[in-house]
């Protein structure tokens, strides 16, 4: 009897861990040279779910549930490994970390397998940035402020340039892969330079995935975007000018307006005023004026700084700095920002700086 009992208890012990099995997902993965790094990590976004510490082999084990695919990321030092994982999967995972973070090999995960596919284009491009960002620093040593400015717009081109690559490739990978896949390839484009294409694609995924808490927080953020899309009408505002005069965006319809989110202590905000002041001067009798909206706390700095750099058209603030309701209205992440709008109130281009600006003054004015 005490043996059937066991029998039977061993039976229904296989037969729940296999229930079991469908329940969660298991990466089973093995790091080699981790060097002094002891843990893995497992993050959905930017929120830890988990950590395990590698055994002495530099083999670990995550065992979680997912009610629904998600887009994890299994972190081991600097490198960070992109997954989608859903119940059932049982992910095999082996990365070596002398090498590249596009260097790896996993199986077990279809979607997973998918993004790998992509992983080395996500590389070159941040291989791309990080060359930049040190070129620029080496060559911007010791140089003046006009200097500085070209240079900056030299290598700005240069990333422009290049991210408009790397958006056509997120595209035609989401094109290709209609599932999550694809969606982790356009989450990671850059949303000033691929506005057109992510609004685009949030059109074309909504209602799809809504368990998805990641695919949620993006339709969220593109509704956002899409209201201060090129196309759209600019949201009005009223702030008030260094006299306390009260002023309306709106006021300024039946001419093109240039919106410029600078302050006072802003460097690059500097450094581009006199593109703006050489622009409005050439302009300004053609139809185009600027609206300057400051987002200084000091009054005496923001009206030395209009004096100083010589800003002649409207100025307007609420010396609430970043706590200015302007700044949630236009989701203001960085200044300078800037919005051109037509005479309906329409924007037409955002964040036009330097010979940009002044290219697209011209083909539109003259």
């Amino acid at each position: 009897m005490t043996n059937n009992i066991a029998i039977l208890l061993g039976w229904v012990s296989v037969l729940f861990l296999a229930c079991s099995g469908n329940e969660a997902f298991t990466i089973d993965g093995q790091i080699d040279n981790a060097g002094n790094i002891k843990t893995v990590l497992l993050y959905e976004g930017d929120r830890k779910l988990d950590s395990v510490f590698l055994n002495e082999k530099g083999a670990f084990r995550f065992r979680r549930a997912a009610s629904h695919p998600r887009l994890l990321t299994l972190e081991a030092g600097i490198n960070r490994y992109h997954v989608i994982l859903q119940n059932g999967d049982q992910l095999s995972f082996r990365a070596d970390l002398t090498k590249d973070s596009d260097d790896y090999e996993i199986s077990g995960s279809p979607l997973s397998e998918k993004i790998k596919s992509f992983a080395g284009t996500i590389a070159e491009k941040e291989r791309f940035q990080e060359e930049l960002e040190t070129a620029f620093a080496s060559q911007a040593a010791g140089l003046d402020d006009t200097a500085l400015m070209n240079l900056r717009q030299q290598f700005l081109q240069k990333y422009r340039e290049r991210m408009q690559q790397y958006t056509k490739s997120a595209v035609q990978f989401a094109n290709q892969h209609d599932d999550l896949a694809g969606f982790y390839a356009m989450s990671t484009l850059d949303a000033e330079l691929a506005e057109t294409e992510l609004i685009a694609y949030a059109d074309r995924i909504a209602g799809r995935w809504d368990d998805n808490a990641r695919v949620r927080q993006f339709l969220e953020e593109m509704a956002r975007l899409k209201r201060l899309a090129v196309g759209q009408p600019a949201p009005d505002f009223e702030s008030l000018t260094p006299n306390n005069q009260p002023i309306k965006l709106s006021d300024f319809k039946g001419k093109y307006t240039l919106v410029d989110f600078w302050a006072s202590w802003c460097v690059p905000c500097r450094e581009e005023n006199p593109n703006i002041v050489k622009q409005y001067h050439a302009y300004k009798d053609k139809g185009f004026t600027v609206l300057g909206v400051s987002l200084d706390g000091n009054p005496g700095a923001w009206m030395r700084a209009i004096r100083d750099d010589g800003l002649e058209w409207t100025q307007v603030s609420d010396l609430q700095q970043w706590g200015s309701e302007v700044v949630g209205l236009y989701r203001i992440q960085a200044i300078p920002t800037s919005y051109l709008l037509d005479p309906q109130g329409i924007i037409i281009a955002k964040n036009l700086r330097g010979p940009d600006l002044e290219a697209f003054l011209k083909k539109t004015l003259d």
